[in-house]
């Protein structure tokens, strides 16, 4: 379901991208209605990048401790097998 969200975030960036690059190399500027877009564009392009680093830092945390977890458990297992020997 994260990954959804993920892909939705990016593509969402990718379009607001469009519109502000739209703006400052194409006739965007000209035209009043494209001009409101790309304001919001730019404000939803901000938003949008703090929504999915915040997304990508909770599954990356989320995924962290299962993994530091399972490495711990294994070193405990190696060291008391080195200690029998």
């Amino acid at each position: 379901m994260g990954f959804a969200f993920i892909i939705i975030i990016r593509i969402l960036f990718i379009t607001c991208m469009v519109f502000i690059i739209g703006y400052v190399f194409g006739g965007f500027s000209k035209k009043k209605s494209l001009t409101t877009i790309t304001k919001i564009a730019t404000i939803l392009a901000i938003v949008l990048f703090i929504a999915a680093n915040v997304m990508l830092m909770r599954m990356a945390f989320m995924h962290h401790g299962q993994w530091q977890r399972c490495g711990y458990q294994h070193e405990m297992v190696s060291d008391s097998s080195i200690d029998k020997h």
